[in-house]
């Protein structure tokens, strides 16, 4: 296989080739400033699980916040007065799991 040198330049790339279509003068325009490229139209599709969550996330909302409680339990850790009760712990934890395998 043989290749003809003709010196007409190194091969364009195609990053050149945006660029350089970015700057394009389009006849009777204005040549003193560059032309903008347009930036492309992004667009979303949503399947109907994904709307069906969104729905889900829009009707239950997130859990609020209690900032009076968590400003006492800070103050209650603070001063070493908060009491962890492990028989609660534990009867709150087997409520959750059997809530959760049914």
């Amino acid at each position: 296989m043989t290749t003809k040198i003709d010196g007409a330049g190194p091969p364009v790339r195609p990053a050149e080739l945006a660029s350089t279509a970015a700057t394009a003068v389009r006849a009777g325009e204005e040549r003193s400033a560059p032309v903008a490229a347009r930036p492309p139209a992004d667009s979303v599709r949503l399947t109907g699980e994904a709307e069906g969550l969104q729905a889900m996330q829009r009707e239950l909302g997130a859990p609020g916040i209690d900032l009076a409680r968590v400003n006492e339990v800070r103050a209650a850790l603070a001063d070493g007065s908060y009491r962890i009760d492990p028989q609660q712990i534990a009867t709150r934890m087997l409520a959750l799991e059997s809530e959760l395998g049914q």
